[in-house]
């Protein structure tokens, strides 16, 4: 990746403190292969940074950072190079933190930094109608981020569901970033199957592959809507992300009715926990019988299903818990036994009220 040269001094002066250098040990070397993402070879696992900038749903604090950064080096020291994020991330003067402090981390990273590939979203703000603020918003980015290139660029949810005039706004905005070279490869999120077939098509027209699809994809979201996109994708070589793998914390085993988590999420926790029992004793027996953790469990699923998954991460116990998801297999009867306790399982996680169909 070539990283674009020192920009003019804009920010604050803790976004100038570089933190001392943390050696982090090299906690795995994953005996999988790097998987094609379009032009690009990625790790069969991305991390995801919506937390990176989001006080209200993450509790996001600037004083943060230094644990963020080495979450990100730990990443790269263990061959993790996609990074998922987008240009909304970041709540009220925040917005944008993600894309930031990537950017930050990705000039102040001591090894190599040219295998990065950074995929981000492209909000369908209501005045983004023409190709040209698109390409600006692409530029935007890129300077938030002080690379040359994005390595994917994604629509963040498709307007057909409310303003189906601007979706041809949406599709003529990616061909006119692929087509100045501000991006490698272009996708989507939160599209259905049918959006899904009606974006490939107009812009193979114009010679502009679609090279991703990302959607809500876990233990809590299987259903027909989800391996309908994923049997879509595989049919016309499209790479499926998978977003939320441990459903928003939910598959991470350590919550429970008496036991949520702090916040918005509350709420949600609070009417689907206690459906989801038969789900969370079949992840908690696989994870003893194999030695791993719960979360480690239901991210290797999404990798077993021929997904990449982009679970979020702000500390570096999580990456390193994220990262022990790789480098084995589960096993054809434990995903069985695992998909058989999500259907026995009442509850199922809410979809975005973006998603189409």
């Amino acid at each position: 990746m070539k990283l674009k040269p020192p920009m003019a001094v804009t920010t604050s002066p803790c976004a100038l403190f570089t933190p001392p250098t943390i050696k982090i040990p090299r906690l795995f070397r994953p005996s999988q292969q790097k998987v094609k993402l379009g032009p690009m070879s990625v790790s069969p696992m991305g991390f995801g940074t919506w937390a990176w900038g989001n006080q209200l749903l993450w509790g996001y604090q600037e004083s943060m950072d230094t644990e963020l950064q080495q979450v990100f080096n730990l990443a790269l020291d263990n061959d993790i190079n996609l990074f998922d994020t987008a240009d909304s991330y970041g709540t009220g003067k925040l917005n944008g933190q993600s894309e930031k402090l990537l950017g930050r981390f990705i000039t102040q990273y001591q090894g190599d930094a040219n295998d990065i590939v950074i995929a981000t979203k492209f909000a369908a703000y209501p005045w983004r109608l023409t190709p040209k603020q698109f390409v600006n918003a692409c530029k935007s980015s890129l300077d938030r981020l002080q690379i040359d290139k994005i390595g994917i660029a994604q629509l963040h949810w498709s307007t057909a569901n409310y303003a189906p005039f601007q979706e041809r706004a949406l599709w003529d905005g990616l061909v006119a970033m692929y087509d100045e070279g501000l991006v490698k490869a272009v996708g989507v999120s939160n599209y259905g199957p049918k959006q899904l077939l009606k974006i490939h098509d107009y812009l193979k027209e114009r010679g502009v592959p679609l090279s991703s699809a990302q959607v809500q994809f876990s233990l809590l979201s299987m259903g027909d809507d989800q391996m309908e996109i994923k049997s879509v994708c595989d049919s016309l070589g499209i790479r499926v992300i998978a977003y939320s793998p441990l459903g928003l914390g939910m598959l991470t085993g350590k919550y429970t009715p008496a036991n949520l988590p702090r916040g918005p999420r509350s709420l949600l926790f609070r009417q689907i926990i206690p459906g989801v029992e038969p789900l969370l004793i079949s992840l908690k027996e696989i994870a003893e019988k194999r030695g791993k953790s719960v979360p480690q469990v239901a991210i290797n699923w999404c990798i077993c299903k021929g997904t990449i998954p982009i679970p979020g991460v702000k500390s570096v116990k999580q990456a390193e818990e994220n990262l022990g998801a790789l480098g084995w297999k589960l096993k054809p009867n434990e995903l069985d036994q695992l998909e058989y306790g999500a259907r026995d399982s009442s509850a199922k996680m809410i979809q975005n009220v973006f998603q189409t169909r």
